[in-house]
């Protein structure tokens, strides 16, 4: 299995209403150190609809500037749709809506 679809595997995993960081995917993809190649992985994901990018945020709960399916204000937009909110600075609280991983 290579190293995207390890990040893949692990981003479907994330649960509905849940987020994780670029870190933690890549940590359960097996290179901890590589929470850029997560973003650039999830940037040109296959399945949209089946991989769900848009429970990635970075480590400060910030979603990405750039998301590469309809922007920054799709992926809010998602994230509402399943509960999870946002606070004043448009953050997610990863202590309330982190998945703890596997």
């Amino acid at each position: 299995m290579t190293f995207y679809e390890r990040i893949y595997e692990a981003v479907q995993q994330i649960p509905r209403g849940r987020v994780s960081t670029y870190g933690q995917i890549a940590l359960l993809a097996g290179n901890p150190r590589a929470a850029r190649a997560v973003g650039w992985a999830l940037h040109v994901n296959p399945m949209p609809g089946v991989i769900p990018c848009h429970r990635v945020v970075n480590r400060e709960g910030r979603l990405a500037p750039a998301f590469a399916f309809g922007g920054e204000g799709e992926q809010r937009r998602l994230l509402e749709a399943e509960g999870v909110e946002f606070d004043d600075d448009g953050l997610v609280d990863l202590a309330q809506y982190g998945w703890p991983g596997r």
